[in-house]
């Protein structure tokens, strides 16, 4: 049974209403007029004057200038980006204008914090001092479009206010394709880590040196990857990393890798049949993922493939196809997520589910004009949707619970028209990151969906790193660093100034949406929030010139950062050159892996460090 509207914030404020005599949507009547910037005006969240309308939408400050315009899109969407490539839309985003690829085109004008690109956004590879820490702005503005927006290399201000209707609605199934099964084992291979030589480069006694220059109290590099593979021109995407006891595997290009935490000594290597194309950022909780491979070869392959891996044992299970059925369809990214025993593979206009364990087909096409686009890994199917407009532009969004099980949706909260969503910061809570061109919202949801807050963010701005700031192909809706929630608070990274990389991590209530407290960061270093894990809120800390990186925590009252890993500062070049990675902390080790890995040429690709782990 449908549930009704939930409580409405202020419906005054800027913005276009809503039309009031639009038709009921597929699950509710039409959402209020107003949501974002409704509530009056207010002090500003650390105690400033009042302003005349403090929760107003405000252009983003910095913005880059446009890229140049490129040459026409190539025959393939889904063929590896090179000079003039198109990028694809993301899930539930309108097609880009021709813009040149971040990694095989004319480089963007510098951003403002640093002298070349901001973050590493345009960079040919690989750069000669490469700035540390992620693109400002939560992730760009629009999925897919990297080529226009460099990555998001802008920064934001929080905005605020919000409305709501909800309703429920049953699943559907979709068309059902036959399953295969592979008998993939994996190959036996020497360890590449520090255990080992890689491309004739002994990594053990890099380490080692590197380890002999620590100080008291810093802990060690405990191994060093390098990519090892020739890869397509302007390098490939890497997927992962996930840590599966003591085994952390990455995916990249045509191989699945798991390497032991402990030393970096490679236990097994699975190659797969063609191209990676897509990864969950989550594996099941038994060690299980499934990944997106392309069919086809060149410019006639097409990311419509999955492939189910062991991640404990490095051992292929089921392999199938699905469709791509529409031009949306066939133009979009995949964004994947696991939720139990349920895989989703969304795009523009639908999502397919399967059954981890067996490659069963749990649902497809739901009832209704609005299907979703992405979903959020977790124990819970939360969901990003769009509908289909008469403009036929999806850009009518919602968030959803669907359960992954059936496909049922179990409550709907709609987005103000002309807003889409960005990213799933947090899921429990559950805080969603809004977009429109050149603004940004935070808003919170209540467990049955309704509006709890929106983020006030003051004078300050923030930064994040999501997929979609790292990724060419495959960028999901659930992977980002610089932000974390708990039951009290939303933890945000500041953006440094730029002469300073010191910034601050501020919390903000979920209840008003108003900052609770911020705690500074280590002068002359960036602090940016990965998750909270019991009674704290861990932290990557970035490596500066001869300053190591390492892992923080704070308190969720506050105060002063407490240093729980402290990498050495004599590997600070080595961590710096970690720029645009992923960052891993689990049993006191933090593992960093580059999200791309590209080089000038076949040597220094080959060279180029992969991954890299410390502790004590």
């Amino acid at each position: 049974m449908g549930q009704q509207p939930g409580p409405q914030p202020p419906q005054e404020g800027f913005g276009a209403p809503y039309d009031p005599a639009a038709s009921p949507g597929p699950y509710g009547p039409p959402a209020q007029p107003g949501p974002y910037g409704a509530a009056p005006a207010q002090p500003g969240p650390y105690g400033g004057p009042a302003q005349s309308n403090p929760y107003a939408v405000q252009p983003a400050p910095h913005q880059a200038p446009s890229a140049p315009q490129a040459p026409p899109a190539q025959p393939n969407p889904y063929a590896q980006p090179g000079p003039g490539t198109v990028p694809m839309p993301g899930p539930g985003s309108v097609p880009p204008p021709a813009q040149p690829g971040p990694y095989g085109a004319a480089p963007v004008p510098a951003g403002p914090y640093a002298p070349q690109a901001q973050f590493g956004a345009g960079h040919p590879a690989p750069p000669s001092q490469p700035p540390t820490g992620p693109r400002s702005g939560g992730g760009g503005f629009f999925r897919g479009r990297r080529g226009a927006l460099v990555g998001g290399a802008v920064a934001v201000a929080l905005l605020a206010g919000v409305g709501i209707w909800l309703g429920v609605n049953g699943g559907g199934g979709g068309t059902k394709p036959v399953a295969k099964t592979t008998d993939g084992p994996a190959t036996a291979s020497p360890g590449t880590g520090s255990g080992g030589t890689s491309g004739g480069h002994d990594l053990r006694a890099e380490a080692d040196a590197l380890n002999a220059g620590r100080k008291p109290g810093e802990a060690k590099v405990l191994w060093l990857q390098e990519g090892g593979v020739d890869l397509p021109r302007n390098g490939y995407d890497v997927q992962g990393p996930w840590v599966v006891g003591d085994t952390v595997v990455k995916a990249m290009y045509r191989t699945v890798s798991g390497y032991s935490v402990a030393d970096g000594h490679r236990k097994w290597s699975l190659n797969l049949s063609s191209r990676l194309c897509a990864a969950p950022s989550q594996a099941t909780a038994d060690g299980r993922i499934v990944l997106g491979v392309e069919s086809g070869n060149g410019d006639e392959a097409i990311c419509d493939s999955l492939q189910m891996v062991d991640l404990t044992t490095g051992k292929a299970g089921w392999h199938k196809k699905y469709e791509r059925k529409s031009t949306w369809d066939a133009l979009s990214h995949v964004a994947m997520a696991i939720n139990g025993d349920t895989v989703t593979v969304g795009r523009t206009s639908r999502t397919d589910a399967f059954r981890v364990s067996d490659g069963a087909v749990v649902f497809g096409e739901l009832p209704g004009n609005c299907q979703p686009f992405g979903f959020a890994s977790g124990p819970e199917g939360i969901a990003a949707t769009s509908c289909r407009t008469a403009a036929d532009d999806h850009k009518e969004q919602q968030v959803q619970r669907i359960d992954p099980a059936t496909g049922k949706v179990r409550w709907t909260y709609q987005v103000k028209k002309g807003w889409e969503v960005a990213q799933f910061y947090s899921v429990s809570p559950l805080v969603v990151s809004l977009k429109q061109e050149g603004k940004w919202a935070v808003i919170v949801l209540n467990e049955d969906g309704t509006y709890r807050s929106q983020l006030i963010g003051g004078t300050d701005d923030y930064l994040t790193q999501c997929d979609e700031d790292v990724l060419t192909l495959g960028m999901n809706l659930d992977n980002c660093l610089g932000v974390a929630a708990d039951g009290q608070a939303v933890y945000l990274a500041t953006k440094p100034a730029e002469d300073d990389p010191t910034n601050k991590v501020v919390a903000f209530d979920l209840n008003t949406g108003k900052a609770a407290w911020e705690a500074a960061a280590p002068a002359g270093q960036t602090l940016l929030p990965m998750r909270v894990e019991g009674a704290r809120l861990l932290m990557y800390l970035t490596a500066e010139k001869n300053k190591g990186g390492g892992i923080a925590s704070l308190p969720p009252t506050g105060g002063t950062p407490r240093l729980e890993l402290r990498h050495p500062a004599s590997a600070a070049g080595v961590e710096r050159d970690f720029f645009d990675s992923r960052v891993v902390f689990r049993d006191g080790r933090c593992f960093l892996v580059h999200a791309r890995i590209s080089g000038i040429d076949d040597e220094a690709e080959m060279s180029m460090k992969s991954m890299a782990a410390f502790g004590n």
